[in-house]
């Protein structure tokens, strides 16, 4: 290896290692809020990318109809909880909040899909989609069991995914896609080719983190959702709703993985199930950073990238699999060196 090439594998990790840091980020709200690890994000993301492809094509993408269907059924879970006279009461006002996102967002898709050539109707498009999904996700899947251990809650978690998966399959065939790019421009810096999608990816994801680290620090919302995360009961006693937080924490997960698969559309060749292996890498970035820390899960995921880099030039074969063993050392150092108990899991 000499200059050239460690400068070309650099500019791939960086461009890599940002879309893991936006993932990671996404993987340690959710955990720190609601003990969840969101194995179904990956679904997330190759949902924003072929709901993307499907628009430019003039097709209106599956994921409206599951928007739809997510909607009926929170309708229905939140109808079936209270007495009959009482649900009976509340059924008008119950429809029109949880299904008036879903249809405005169809409109917009409908919109979207007969004007082909409008990208950036497209992508407020997806993101309308496909953001949703995340609070219905909880609501339905989640919110149920929400004092569950964390083992209960990973094996719905990886059910969740399963169903998703399964969905994205039928919705989007087994065909890989791929969207038309957003830019064609590019420059030389040295012996590097430098494309517009690649700085717009590594600008795009510190912008997002830093639009996060604001919310977190100076917005209510935000303060709620660290007041969850540090102590749940407590965040309760203060009047801070624990469903309201999960619901809110998988809304900006299901957002930045939309942004996500936004991002690597153009990039890549996208399948039902691509997603699932980005996500794997973002989840062993957060977990470097001990599924804990922002800063942290961010600098993993550069480490990921630089890793999986250097694999592909010199064991490009097991690219992948020198990725995911990272995670085997973290895991057992953290083991030995963390102090357990029994109610850890249960806090």
């Amino acid at each position: 290896m000499n200059l050239d090439v460690a400068l070309w594998l650099s500019q791939d990790a960086i461009t890599n290692g940002a879309v893991y840091a936006l993932l990671a980020v996404a993987l340690v709200l959710v955990y720190t809020v609601t003990r969840i690890i969101f194995v179904p994000q990956g679904e997330f993301i190759s949902f924003a990318a072929l709901s993307l492809v499907s628009l430019q094509a003039g097709q209106v993408p599956g994921t409206v109809y599951l928007l739809i269907g997510g909607g009926v059924l929170v309708v229905a879970a939140d109808s079936l909880r209270l007495p009959r006279a009482v649900a009976l009461q509340r059924l008008p006002g119950c429809i029109t909040r949880q299904m008036a996102l879903p249809l405005v967002a169809s409109g917009i898709a409908w919109w979207s899909a007969s004007r082909p050539d409008n990208l950036w109707l497209q992508i407020v498009a997806t993101l309308v989609i496909v953001t949703p999904l995340g609070p219905m996700v909880y609501r339905l899947a989640f919110q149920p069991v929400a004092n569950a251990s964390v083992l209960v809650l990973l094996i719905v978690a990886v059910a969740v995914h399963y169903v998703l998966t399964g969905m994205g399959l039928v919705f989007f065939g087994g065909e890989g896609l791929r969207s038309n790019p957003y830019s064609s421009l590019s420059f030389s810096l040295g012996v590097l080719n430098v494309t517009a999608q690649s700085l717009l990816i590594v600008f795009a994801s510190v912008t997002l983190m830093v639009a996060l680290w604001f919310v977190f620090e100076r917005t209510l919302y935000g303060k709620a959702l660290n007041a969850t995360a540090i102590n749940r009961t407590g965040a309760q006693l203060i009047g801070v709703s624990p469903s309201f937080s999960g619901q809110l924490s998988f809304a900006l997960a299901a957002f930045i993985a939309a942004i996500s698969g936004l991002l690597i559309a153009p990039t890549t060749t996208v399948y039902y199930d691509t997603g699932f292996l980005i996500s794997l890498k973002g989840f062993v970035g957060a977990t470097v950073g001990g599924m804990a820390s922002y800063p942290l899960a961010a600098v993993g995921s550069l480490l990921v990238g630089f890793l999986e880099a250097g694999s592909s030039f010199w064991w490009s074969a097991f690219k992948d699999s020198l990725v995911f063993t990272l995670i085997v050392p973290v895991l057992l150092w953290r083991s030995l060196a963390t102090p357990h108990s029994e109610g850890d899991e249960r806090q």
